[in-house]
């Protein structure tokens, strides 16, 4: 998997994907897959980037080149990080995924700019944002002020607690 920095996807898909498959070609791999996953907002900051685009790449290549192959990843501007793992097999969907990338009225969507924001969390009906139903540990509290019992409050007596307790 790789994390393609946006502007070289708003640039041109092929040549951003091609920035992975000539890195992986030149240290001797073998490129079995290569397709956009998906474009998202990152949890924090890549090198100055808020975005970017999922390359999901199935490729072998010769364990002595890895270190290498890393490297030449880390240095490359265009790719904001990498995460390699070892698969048995590429799985069966994936070749039909790709055939729909590589089809001629396939296109790639236009990468949002970077401080685009997703989502942008609606207030309840009380006029409040929902976060400020969680107190400083991470618990919430009940609406009616109580605190929930992972939050560290007393547990909450019910009929059921009640009776579950007299039957032990």
């Amino acid at each position: 998997m790789f994390l393609i920095d946006n502007a070289l996807v708003r640039e041109d898909w092929n040549k951003a994907k091609s920035v992975v498959t000539e890195i992986l070609g030149k240290h001797g791999g073998t490129v079995l897959s290569a397709r956009r996953w998906d474009e998202r907002r990152l949890c924090y900051p890549i090198k100055g980037k808020n975005r970017a685009t999922f390359l999901l790449t199935y490729y072998n290549i010769p364990a002595e080149n890895i270190p290498s192959m890393r490297r030449d990843f880390e240095l490359n501007e265009g790719v904001l990080r990498s995460l390699e793992l070892v698969v048995d097999e590429i799985p069966t969907e994936e070749s039909e995924l790709v055939e729909k990338e590589g089809a001629a009225d396939f296109k790639v969507p236009t990468p949002p700019d970077d401080d685009h924001v997703d989502f942008v969390e609606e207030p309840d009906d009380f006029g409040r944002d929902r976060r400020d139903d969680r107190d400083d540990r991470g618990g919430s509290r009940r609406r009616d002020g109580a605190e929930s019992p992972e939050a560290g409050g007393e547990e909450l007596v019910t009929e059921e607690t009640v009776s579950a307790t007299e039957e032990n």
